[in-house]
């Protein structure tokens, strides 16, 4: 089994956002050498999370974003830790700090529809993310 991992670093312009990562997943995949196997996207970070979904039509993540606000917003009575960023910490845990992608004939097996977010929840902030790409 070959094993190629790439880390890189973004920006990201708001305290919450949804980054299109995909492309520069899609491009260290094919970069790897590996034609079936795995994409592990990992986020080193407790207020930030890697998710897919829709990036297809840019409301999608305006609606993620939105209702995880809802869910817990960035204000709420009752939040203990004194960096103010406790929703962030609890978004992070709610979607993850990664996702796995098959990976076949050299390109990442998505839907249609299916793009890989970094999602940042206490920006603006310049982030780490970690490609794994694993297979024969």
């Amino acid at each position: 089994m070959k094993i190629v991992q790439e880390d890189f670093r973004l920006s990201s312009k708001s305290r919450t956002q949804m980054i299109d990562i995909t492309s520069h997943v899609d491009s260290v995949v094919r970069q790897s050498g590996i034609a079936n196997g795995d994409a592990i996207v990992y986020c080193p970070h407790t207020t930030a999370a890697i998710t897919i979904n829709e990036n297809a039509d840019p409301s999608v993540p305006h609606d993620v974003l939105l209702t995880l606000e809802e869910l817990v917003p960035h204000h709420r009575p009752g939040y203990r830790h004194s960096e103010g960023n406790s929703d962030a910490h609890c978004k992070s845990s709610m979607l993850g700090c990664s996702e796995q992608v098959l990976i076949k004939n050299k390109a990442l097996s998505l839907g249609t529809w299916q793009g890989i977010f970094f999602c940042e929840f206490d920006g603006p902030r310049s982030r780490k993310v970690v490609i794994q790409v694993r297979g024969e």
